[in-house]
């Protein structure tokens, strides 16, 4: 008796585990993750008004992208680097948009700017980084998505795209001062970062909401949404004057942080 008792708990328990879905931290986590991450493309990447499907063990239909490339041109060819621009978490697949999607493409992110030492440029310098078009993937999984992390998906799309190649993100970030670096790689926003600085930490943010105070210009970026933790990010022309933090409306905030020298 108590070894068919074991059994079932046994049975319910693994029932249980097979069930569990992709929580709204999870969901956090793969968009912080993945957003504005660079990608080596190994193979050929039509431009494509529907988003092109891949499983979650790499496969895509080879003829089918050469029929829609034929149709509306490339997006990149094996050897680009791309940046992932958008992520769409959807209930059976995660949509990838691809330097800007269908519409965007080399002008869309050769207007993005970093700055090193007083000077700015292109993040995507180079010819020989600058895919021709824009894009999207789908990632599909068949089923209500499990919980997943950001490793585990890019190991699913590595036939398509290589996220482990050094990549400009990668060498960029490797140039920045100390504080700003360590926070960079630690996914959060301090006071002094610019904007394509806490792209990288943060990703794209939920909503900008802009106001005039005292004469000056600013600008919120806010991520996450409430019950939970939501982080606001204020700018001051291209830098980072303030970080504050609240959870489900409550009014909690963070303390002020210093702004790195």
């Amino acid at each position: 008796m108590r070894f068919w008792a074991a059994a079932l708990i046994t049975l319910v328990v693994a029932g249980s585990a097979a069930e569990r879905k992709l929580s709204p931290e999870d969901r956090i986590e793969l968009i912080r993750g993945l957003t504005a991450e660079y990608a080596t493309v190994k193979t050929f990447l039509p431009r494509s008004k529907k988003a092109l499907a891949v499983t979650n063990n790499g496969a895509f239909d080879k003829k089918e992208w050469e029929a829609v490339g034929r149709e509306h041109g490339p997006a990149a060819r094996a050897g680009d680097l791309v940046l992932i621009s958008k992520i769409q978490i959807e209930d059976d697949r995660i949509v990838f948009e691809i330097n800007g999607g269908f519409k965007g493409g080399r002008k869309w992110y050769q207007r993005v700017q970093v700055g090193v030492g007083g000077r700015t440029g292109p993040v995507m310098g180079g010819p020989q980084t600058a895919a021709p078009g824009g894009t999207s993937l789908a990632l599909m999984l068949g089923k209500p998505l499990p919980p997943l992390k950001p490793a585990e998906v890019k190991k699913m799309l590595a036939p398509v795209l290589d996220f482990e190649k050094r990549s400009v993100t990668e060498h960029y970030v490797e140039s920045l001062p100390p504080a700003i670096k360590q926070a960079v790689q630690e996914k959060r926003a301090v006071e002094g970062m610019d904007r394509d600085q806490v792209v990288l930490a943060l990703g794209r943010p939920v909503r900008k909401v802009r106001e005039t105070v005292d004469g000056q210009e600013l600008e919120d970026w806010v991520y996450g949404t409430p019950p939970g933790r939501i982080v606001f990010v204020t700018f001051e022309g291209n830098k980072v004057v303030r970080v504050k933090e609240s959870y489900a409306g409550l009014g909690t905030e963070a303390p002020p942080l210093k702004t790195p020298r």
